[in-house]
């Protein structure tokens, strides 16, 4: 893969690649237009296409925040075109890797001296490189390490890449303007926290430690005294991503033990722990050869507080879903509904996230669950597809729920899918004995 030699960090230059990206955006609905008019039948597979291939192309060579927006829309394939899913899901682990010099450079810059003065071999070829930060080979005392260097400049460029990309992400989800400053907040307080390096440190070793009871699941040891606010050395873990597996399938046995570990995970740290790893993607879990799961990356993790965890999951509860007192009371408790709505609004609201809920929640609503339901997934895809042609929709007011919505939500959605992908039956209890 083609490495880079130069990441733009100032606020002027990073602004004048996104620019250009949105020339070329804008040149390709033209080209979409001009055809329409000679062809009305045309879909807009070869726009989407086009379009995913250029913003990608752009956001790649900044990295950071622009492009970790671009991988926390991939986790859900049912919002965006499959064009954009297909091309903004490399983001998660395979992106150009700075290149051997810039590597050498900005190790120094971070720790202040060169890697091969620390560690008794570093392989300076990058061997997952993610929107972020890159992970290389090294040992140290017979060890293998995995060392985590930060792109030059991710942190400092993280409110300006936001405030670049906001119209875009505005238009996407049918935020207004009015209120959607709490959102954008929360999105880059995560980011920030994403970029510092030693509260990953922390987070991670907190969450190995309380999580280590759960069995089937493994987590490498961190190195703090060779690690810096950029720089995070831990075991190198032997296995595959996740990723590597998904479409071949596993024997039934093995499905239903990874993908039993995987939710008694998320259900131990959402409700014994009330803190979750907030981006499950399949760059960030690995496989070993006796089919452990290894998480590998804490950088993201969202705390749950009691005024939002006590009414989302007694949401989630069938009885209250079905009950219309209850059922309302809950959608203002989480802001999904607000005092100013019009009986309009509450009425076309309220059955959107009936319907939604009705069929997202199903799994906290079983005994047992088969994630690979194909019919389960085909219907969240189908209501996906529904609301984002609706009309109706795009002219009501977008900026719904509590600003914690963002990343639980982003974490089921990505769950689910990791679930699917391992393809497995859990029970859906289990992870109460670890509590």
């Amino acid at each position: 893969m083609k490495t880079i030699d130069y990441i733009p960090v100032s606020k002027l230059g990073r602004a004048s690649k996104l620019m250009t990206t949105g020339v070329k955006v804008g040149g390709n609905y033209l080209k979409y237009y001009g055809k329409k008019m000679v062809d009305s039948s045309l879909s807009k597979d070869e726009l989407n296409e086009n379009n995913a291939e250029d913003i990608y192309d752009g956001l790649k060579s900044l990295k950071g925040s622009a492009l970790k927006v671009a991988q926390m829309l991939s986790m859900d394939k049912n919002i965006m075109p499959r064009a954009y899913v297909e091309k903004f899901s490399l983001a998660q682990f395979s992106v150009p890797p700075l290149s051997a010099p810039l590597v050498r450079k900005t190790f120094k810059n971070y720790f202040g001296k060169y890697p091969e003065e620390i560690f008794d071999t570093f392989d300076a070829e990058s061997v997952n490189a993610a929107s972020i930060g890159q992970v290389h080979r090294a040992t140290l005392d017979g060890k293998k390490i995995a060392v985590k260097i930060q792109y030059p400049g991710v942190a400092q460029s993280i409110s300006s890449d936001l405030a670049l990309v906001k119209p875009f992400a505005m238009k996407m989800f049918n935020i207004q303007a009015k209120d959607s400053e709490k959102y954008f907040k929360e999105v880059e307080d995560k980011l920030t926290e994403e970029t510092d390096y030693l509260l990953e440190i922390r987070q991670s070793i907190e969450m190995s430690e309380a999580c280590a009871k759960i069995p089937g699941l493994k987590f490498p040891k961190y190195y703090p005294t060779f690690s810096s606010e950029r720089i995070i050395s831990m075991d190198w873990m032997e296995g595959n991503h996740i990723s590597t597996y998904i479409g071949k399938g596993f024997p039934k046995e093995i499905a239903d033990k990874l993908t039993q570990t995987l939710w008694d995970f998320y259900m131990f740290q959402m409700h014994g722990l009330r803190k979750v790893h907030a981006d499950p993607h399949p760059g960030n879990f690995m496989i070993d050869e006796h089919f452990n799961l290894i998480a590998i990356d804490f950088g993201c993790i969202k705390e749950v507080p009691d005024e939002f965890y006590v009414p989302y999951f007694e949401l989630a509860k069938k009885e209250s879903i079905d009950n219309p007192v209850i059922f309302d009371l809950k959608l203002r408790e989480l802001e999904i509904l607000k005092p100013d709505d019009t009986s309009e609004e509450v009425a076309y609201f309220s059955k959107l996230f009936h319907e939604m809920l009705s069929l997202f929640t199903q799994p906290f609503n079983a005994e047992t669950f088969d994630f690979s339901d194909p019919e389960f997934f085909g219907k969240i895809a189908e209501l996906g597809e529904k609301y984002s042609k609706d009309n109706q929709l795009k002219k009501m007011n977008g900026n719904r729920g509590s600003k914690h919505f963002l990343y639980i939500n982003r974490t089921f959605f990505g769950l689910y899918n990791l679930l699917h992908d391992l393809g497995g039956q859990v029970q859906t209890r289990s992870f109460e004995k670890y509590l």
